[in-house]
C-alpha cells in the first residue's frame, strides 16, 4: 500500500483552513470528486450501518436558495461541490436487515449465516431505552464522515469549509428529505480558496499538544 509522509500528512493539515471564500472559476475534477465521494463511502461508523446520506447539491438555483437560509453566507454559491450531510431520524429492523443483505452479498454467504449479528444489532439498536436516542447516534456517525471527508480534501489539496450555520428546518424542507426519514444537519462547500480570502494566511490557532492530549 502506498503512503504519505508524517510531513506530508502534517503539512496538509496545516495548509487546510475553513475557507470563507472560494474561487467560482476553479472547479474539482471528476477524478477528485470521485475518489472524495469514494472516502464518504469508505468512512468508519458502528455496525457498518451507514445511516446517514451525503446530498451534492448542484442545481445553481437549488443552492441560491439554500443560501437564503444559510446566513447568506457565499460558500454554498461559490464552492465549486457543496454536500449537506443528512442521518436517520430513526433506526428500524428494516435497516439492519439490508446491512444483513448487503454483507452476504458482498462475502459472498447465506444472509442466515449472519442471525447473530443481526441480533447483537436489534439487541443493541431497537431496544425501547436506546430509540429516543437513535437520531443522535445517527447524527455522530455522519460527523465521523465529516472529519474524514475534510482530512482526504486538504491531503488533495482540496478546500472545504464545514458549516452548521443553516437552518436545518428549512434545508430539510427544500431538499425533502423528511419523507425518506433523514434530517440534515451539517454541511461541506469544497473548491479552491479565493486569492483574496484573508483567512487563508492567518496563523492557525490550537492549544498545545500537552493541553489537549493526556496519556493516562
Amino acid at each position: 500500500m502506498n503512503t504519505i509522509t508524517t510531513d506530508q500528512l502534517l503539512s496538509a493539515l496545516n495548509w487546510r483552513y475553513a475557507t470563507k471564500s472560494f474561487d467560482p472559476s476553479r472547479k474539482i475534477s471528476a477524478a477528485t470528486w470521485s475518489a472524495l465521494e469514494d472516502t464518504l463511502v469508505l468512512a468508519p461508523g458502528s455496525f457498518g450501518l451507514q445511516p446517514y446520506r451525503f446530498l451534492v447539491v448542484r442545481d445553481p438555483a437549488l443552492r441560491a436558495q439554500l443560501r437564503t437560509h444559510a446566513w447568506d453566507q457565499a460558500q454554498v454559491t461559490d464552492a465549486s461541490h457543496f454536500v449537506v450531510f443528512t442521518a436517520r431520524t430513526e433506526i428500524t429492523a428494516g435497516d439492519i436487515a439490508h446491512l444483513i443483505d448487503r454483507t452476504a452479498e458482498v462475502r459472498g454467504q447465506p444472509a442466515t449465516a449472519l442471525a447473530g449479528y443481526r441480533q447483537v444489532m436489534e439487541g443493541s439498536l431497537l431496544n425501547d431505552a436506546r430509540k429516543p436516542h437513535l437520531a443522535d447516534w445517527a447524527a455522530r456517525q455522519a460527523y465521523i464522515a465529516l472529519g474524514q471527508l475534510l482530512t482526504a480534501a486538504a491531503v488533495l489539496g482540496v478546500d472545504a469549509c464545514p458549516m452548521e450555520g443553516f437552518d436545518p428546518a428549512k434545508f430539510d424542507e427544500i431538499l425533502g428529505v423528511r419523507k425518506d426519514g433523514y434530517a440534515c444537519l451539517a454541511a461541506i462547500a469544497l473548491g479552491y480558496r479565493a486569492a483574496d480570502d484573508k483567512y487563508a494566511t492567518l496563523p492557525k490557532v490550537r492549544y498545545p499538544k500537552t493541553e489537549v492530549i493526556k496519556t493516562v
